[in-house]
């Protein structure tokens, strides 16, 4: 698979999680954009590491490892997640996202998949620096629109 393409799974990994983010944002709920673009993308750097396990010989052990990282840095993201009491108010999600998605680095960068990671890693930092400002812009237009 050559950068372009890993470029253009990424990349519409990023924006579809982002767009179900904004969604999500605009109707209340506890998550946003940064939060579910990084998600899947972190989902796809997986299932394209995966698709490259698949032709080593130690493939199916090698998976299982990594499928018992993924569930155990889920439950370390949890403990950063903040609902405060008596508010609608949570945080941390993005923080948690962050952590999951950093252990998918980690992942990528045991089975030196080298092109994925020099794609993924300036996808997420935009995904970061951009996605707080769109949800921002989004929400300005969102409540005016239902004023």
């Amino acid at each position: 698979m050559d950068y372009l393409e890993i470029l253009a799974r990424l990349g519409i990994a990023a924006l579809a999680g982002g767009a179900i983010g904004l969604d999500r944002d605009l109707h209340g709920k506890p998550v946003g954009v940064r939060t579910l673009a990084i998600v899947s993308l972190g989902s796809a750097m997986i299932v394209i590491a995966g698709a490259n396990l698949s032709a080593t010989p130690n493939g199916d052990e090698i998976s299982r490892v990594i499928q018992g990282l993924i569930t155990g840095i889920g439950f370390l993201g949890a403990g950063v997640i903040v609902h405060q009491k008596d508010s609608a108010v949570t945080l941390g999600l993005t923080t948690a996202a962050c952590i999951w998605l950093t252990s998918v680095i980690g992942i990528v960068c045991g089975l030196a998949d080298w092109r994925l990671l020099l794609v993924s890693l300036p996808l997420t930092f935009l995904v970061l620096a951009i996605g707080g400002p769109i949800e921002k812009v989004v929400h300005k237009w969102w409540d005016r629109r239902e004023s």
